[in-house]
């Protein structure tokens, strides 16, 4: 497990929050079995959270949502984890949803350990399972590795739907060479990071990922220092249909992941 947190400001610098984020708001009331909530990340800022609850006894897993998603987009998917006798904890990016603040790629990475300090609190307090996992789907993968690295001692597993683990492409997008200089230390310093990963992991992608290409699903997986590592292609899947045309490979993986590291 790491520590010290690379400085991904660079990326921020070089305009590429500019370029990748895609934020809403969410005006939706929670349903039935479902609640709503606020982490306080830092003074005057606040993250939305929306808890889906099957059963307190059952494991809870912390996801972090996609680009352009928001927590309310997870009501008609909730109940898929239900169905897994687990509940389902969905926390927005700053400037998503509920939540305050401006969208940057620091804040979301950096806001990752502290939104598990709060879920383990919200748990806590409500007597919820101490069974609990960590997830991330695409661009919501960087906050979930950055939990599996640094703030990993109460969570099971991780978890990673659509995701890429190197930062190699977005360096080269904001102009920075990823073999030399600032580029260089930050890729070094964040696939270290992803190598001192030590949790059980699942990797689920789509075959025909048109955003994130499979590829990019191998090298996460063969980056991660975990000693479980599976990874589940979902043949035909691309990136945002994956949940759909998958949805017996996906949930099969993920209940049975889930029950396996849930003694």
């Amino acid at each position: 497990m790491t520590e010290s947190l690379p400085d991904y400001s660079l990326l921020d610098s070089g305009g590429l929050s500019q370029m990748i984020f895609y934020p809403r708001r969410d005006p939706s009331r929670p349903p039935e079995h479902a609640e709503d909530h606020l982490f306080e990340i830092a003074p005057g800022a606040h993250l939305g959270v929306r808890l889906y609850i099957s059963n307190p006894a059952n494991p809870t897993i912390l996801y972090f949502h996609g680009n352009g998603e928001v927590a309310g987009d997870h009501d008609g998917i909730a109940p898929f984890y239900y169905h897994e006798e687990t509940n389902l904890c969905v926390v927005e990016f700053r400037g998503y949803g509920k939540s305050t603040g401006t969208p940057s790629f620091a804040a979301l990475v950096g806001d990752g350990p502290t939104s598990a300090e709060l879920f383990h609190r919200l748990l806590d307090s409500r007597g919820f399972s101490e069974h609990r996992f960590v997830m991330g789907r695409s661009l919501g993968s960087q906050p979930a590795l950055e939990v599996a690295a640094r703030a990993s001692g109460r969570f099971r597993g991780l978890i990673i739907e659509s995701g890429a683990g190197a930062i190699r492409g977005m360096l080269s997008r904001v102009g920075l060479d990823p073999d030399a200089g600032a580029g260089a230390e930050l890729a070094a310093a964040h696939d270290e990071k992803i190598r001192s990963v030590e949790l059980p992991a699942l990797i689920i992608h789509g075959e025909q990922d048109e955003l994130v290409p499979a590829a990019r699903a191998l090298e996460l997986r063969d980056l991660l220092g975990s000693g479980e590592r599976e990874l589940v292609i979902i043949p035909g899947a691309g990136h945002n249909d994956l949940l759909w045309r998958g949805q017996r490979e996906y949930f099969g993986a993920l209940g049975a992941f889930v029950l396996r590291h849930s003694p």
